[in-house]
């Protein structure tokens, strides 16, 4: 009786082990499943922008996907059919992040000094524009005209990006310019608050109204420099509409 008492124990014990692995974490295959679903949400919003914090962007359309300035990913989808880099500081210019969103047919696009370091991509210099499938890329001047942190010398760039019938200004680290000021027919326009080593939110804000864009997104805060206050005080100050991001959030344009 003793024995058959002890059978039955162990058969629970079993029992209940096997319950605690099925309690457990999940398959490896399942965040890459998570990833899929996400990215075919994104797909179906048509031309959607995310903010993936501090000055980096992702910016899609149905089969193209560009980033600006990749930093701090935390996933490597290598889903990349352009990347963007603006000029070779470190929070700009990252060889890991580049590598965790390009694949075998992924263009490279930026300032010479970055292509220089990376042995790889085409030169975008002010005033240079270039065409990739589905993608037309302007570059801006991006520069401090009274600091010393991006100098003019240094032809480091912002971009129009012309892609599903919208364009889309990303200033890179700069003050206000008088190139910026010249710009017309701007749909979104990406600026950075942060200060310092960029415009502030008021400045950004004043920025905002030579280019009137029909929207405005602040970047280049809530890392290094610059705080979730100067991204609302951004979105208070500025004549057009503007949508303070979270990072990771996307929005459909």
């Amino acid at each position: 009786m003793r024995g058959l008492r002890l059978f039955v124990l162990g058969l629970a014990l079993g029992a209940a082990a096997c319950g605690c692995k099925n309690d457990g974490p999940a398959p490896a295959g399942k965040k890459d499943t998570v990833e899929k679903e996400q990215g075919a949400k994104e797909a179906a919003m048509g031309l959607t922008l995310k903010w993936l914090g501090h000055a980096s962007f992702r910016i899609s359309n149905e089969d193209t996907v560009v980033y600006i300035d990749p930093w701090k990913l935390r996933d490597s989808p290598h889903d990349a059919n352009l990347v963007l880099v603006s000029h070779s500081h470190h929070d700009h210019y990252s060889p890991d992040d580049i590598e965790k969103v390009s694949g075998d047919d992924t263009k490279l696009a930026a300032s010479n000094d970055v292509v220089l370091k990376e042995r790889n991509g085409q030169t975008i210099a002010p005033g240079m524009t270039l065409e990739f499938v589905g993608v037309r890329v302007q570059g801006v001047p991006a520069y401090n005209p009274a600091k010393q942190f991006h100098p003019k010398a240094n032809q480091w760039v912002g971009f129009i990006i012309e892609i599903g019938g919208k364009r889309i200004y990303y200033a890179g680290d700069t003050d206000i310019t008088d190139e910026m000021k010249s710009l017309k027919d701007i749909d979104v326009a990406l600026l950075p608050v942060g200060g310092t080593y960029t415009m502030s939110a008021a400045e950004a804000a004043e920025a905002a109204g030579y280019i009137k864009p029909k929207l405005a997104v602040p970047y280049h805060w809530g890392d290094i420099v610059g705080s979730k206050n100067d991204a609302d005080s951004f979105a208070q100050k500025a004549v057009c509409e503007v949508k303070v991001l979270k990072p990771g959030e996307a929005i459909s344009l």
